[in-house]
Formats: C-alpha cells, structure tokens, sequence
C-alpha cells in the first residue's frame, strides 16, 4: 500500500515513534509499503519552524531532506493542478495544508491511504483510500 503522510505522522516517526500503536509502528515500518510526504507538509514545517512553533535539532532545508532520505519516504510534489483541486473539497478541511494533502488528486496514487493524527485514521485502522474512480473508502 502506498501512504501518504500527514505532516504530524511524519514528524512522530522521525521524533516520537512510540506515540503509534505497535500496529502501526509495523505497518509504517513494512518494506512492502511506500510512503510519501508532500511539499506541503515540507512547507508547513519551515513554516512552523520559522515562527519559532516547531523545535527541531537543525533547520528544515537540512533536517527534511535527510530524514526522508534516512527513512525511505519519497517526496510528493504540489503543481499548479494539484492546489486549484482543493477548490472542489468539502469545507469540513480548513487547514490549508491538510486542504492539500486531502485534495491530492486520486490519479496521482490510486492506491494511497492518507495516515491524518487528526481523528487518527491510521491509528484506529480507518485509512481514508482512494479509489481509480476517486471514491473515499475505509478499510
């Protein structure tokens, strides 16, 4: 299964990986699942960074990219497309930065489960995934 990663998930794995269930801890951990972060959730940490509201060991440019690396997530980039998609969300998504990685286009990753800390999808195993005619579904 391919897992694209909320930007809170992304900095418990690097940080706080025993805040997941063992469960999840195997299931992000499997080399049978690909996991992605999107350039919004990059951007949302140097935001955060910069206004002094995320604490890391060294600044994001450095920081980001070597994590990704160390832990195998591959990056996902935001066009042009992919932002103008939003528009056609539901409101219930206000976070601009969730707004992205919700609105992610279902062609781009047919297969991706969105892992959101917010209502905890992945913790309480009810993965938002997209289907090839763009359906949500939980398993």
């Amino acid at each position: 299964m391919r897992f694209l990663l909320d930007t809170q998930c992304w900095l418990w794995m690097q940080a706080e990986p025993d805040r997941f269930s063992p469960e999840t801890r195997k299931l992000l951990l499997d080399p049978s699942n690909e996991l992605f972060l999107s350039a919004a959730s990059s951007w949302e940490i140097a935001i955060k960074y910069a206004l002094g509201k995320l604490p890391l060991p060294e600044p994001p440019s450095t920081y980001v990219p070597s994590r990704m690396q160390s832990s195998g997530v591959i990056g996902l980039a935001i066009e042009h497309a992919h932002a103008l998609h939003v528009e056609s969300l539901p409101s219930h998504h206000r976070d601009p930065f969730d707004r992205l990685l919700v609105g992610d286009p279902p062609h781009r990753a047919p297969d991706r489960a969105v892992c959101a800390t917010a209502g905890n999808w992945l913790e309480r195993r009810t993965c938002r995934q997209r289907t090839r005619s763009g359906t949500s579904s939980c398993s």
